[in-house]
């Protein structure tokens, strides 16, 4: 095999790429990260104060890893996720303490994490981070992959995994194609503290506009994720703090009190997108490179997540070349079914819930009201929404759930 510079390339430093890298510290596998910012600045987009739905099974898998110590930290614990529809009776409520778990998922800021993945990645020696830095070009060979960077450097790797994110520079230089679906919904997301404790709640209410989130944070805050419908978030993004807060109570209601403080708001359109055929020769897309969802269920980061505990624990068991395609046919045939299934029933959850549509209206909250009194339903989807229930990635450590 010709001499590479790398076995495996990283192009992304964000939140997934960081994830790889650190899944992977332990191998005799020789990494870069190619990142177009500089790590743990302001600059870099994917650490903002945004708040990170980490499920259950996204713990464990940072625990395999040996970050959990690192983050439990900066994480408050979910215990508790009622769902409701507004204008409709009808709830549905989940437990930590009936599921027996210790919780039903974690938030961190964006930010928090960042800075955990950025220590880790300076602890790792197996590891050269290359930013700010961007692909121009890229040519695939029969044992590697060459890359062009911005500054006309070549480098070449034996496997190279695009995790950068939605608009993927390495899916555009392959030409992959995409099945994509503009939902013509805004994502507005800010730091909200409400008069109440939240007691470890997180809230879903659906609207006829979209969800709306308030997940629990650290000193009695809320991360915020309002759904609107698209071009609204202008004049909603206009309003003073008081009255954005004020628009936002009679949406979501009184179930914490009053609305008392909101940090600095940001807005994103939403949109489904799942690229075709991501695993190519010698290049592996994952993250929302392969696969971006709807937040209606808080889904995104931890698909992600589970794209790099199958890759890792594939490529931990076979380093010599780990760019091998009956290799990345492996992690193919594991991660299909599971994104398959979580993109369709997101999918099916907006458009369930974005209808206004009378009688479907009465038919989702006597649903929500049947589940809240069936618990083998209510397990089921306490399982869904903690990430498990299906084959886990063990790590290298003989992890199973």
């Amino acid at each position: 095999m010709k001499q590479t510079d790398y076995d495996l390339i990283i192009v992304g430093g964000g939140m997934v790429g960081a994830s790889l890298a650190c899944a992977l510290k332990n191998t005799p596998l020789n990494i870069a990260i190619i990142e177009a910012f500089v790590l743990n600045s302001d600059q870099q987009p994917s650490y903002d104060d945004r708040g990170i739905a980490l499920a259950y099974g996204s713990q464990i898998i940072f625990e395999a890893m040996g970050l959990w110590s690192q983050l439990a930290p900066h994480c408050t614990a979910i215990k508790d996720i009622h769902v409701s529809d507004r204008g409709h009776f009808g709830i549905t409520r989940l437990s930590a303490q009936v599921e027996q778990v210790p919780a039903l998922g974690q938030i961190i800021t964006a930010r928090e994490m960042g800075q955990v993945f950025h220590h880790a990645l300076t602890q790792q020696n197996n590891l050269d981070v290359i930013c700010p830095n961007s692909v121009t070009s890229l040519i695939q060979h029969s044992d590697s992959v060459e890359l062009t960077l911005d500054d006309d450097r070549h480098i070449s790797a034996k496997l190279i995994v695009a995790a950068d994110g939605g608009q993927s520079t390495i899916r555009q230089l392959l030409g992959l194609g995409a099945l994509e679906s503009d939902y013509q919904q805004t994502a507005i997301t800010a730091n909200i503290t409400p008069e109440r404790a939240h007691q470890n709640r997180a809230f879903e209410r659906f609207t006829d506009s979209g969800p709306i989130a308030l997940l629990p944070m650290s000193d009695n805050r809320c991360s915020l994720v309002w759904t609107v419908t698209a071009g609204d978030e202008k004049d909603i993004l206009k309003l003073s703090d008081s009255d954005f807060l004020t628009q936002l109570q009679e949406r979501f209601g009184y179930r914490l009190g009053k609305l008392i403080r909101v940090g600095q708001r940001n807005n994103y359109p939403l949109k489904l997108m799942q690229a075709d055929q991501p695993v190519q020769h010698r290049i592996v897309l994952i993250g929302n490179a392969a696969h971006s969802l709807h937040p209606i269920a808080g889904q995104g980061f931890n698909l992600g997540l589970r794209d790099v505990a199958a890759l890792a624990d594939v490529l931990i068991d076979h380093c010599e070349d780990c760019g091998d395609a009956h290799l990345l046919n492996d992690y193919k045939q594991w991660r299909q079914q599971d994104q398959d299934n979580v993109i369709k029933s997101t999918d099916s959850l907006v458009k369930l819930f974005s209808n206004n549509q009378p009688l479907l209206g009465h038919c989702r909250g006597a649903g929500l009201a049947l589940i809240d009194v069936l618990p083998p339903v209510k397990h089921w989807l306490a399982k869904k929404s903690m990430g498990l229930g299906r084959k886990q990635p063990r790590l290298g450590r003989g992890i199973s759930l």
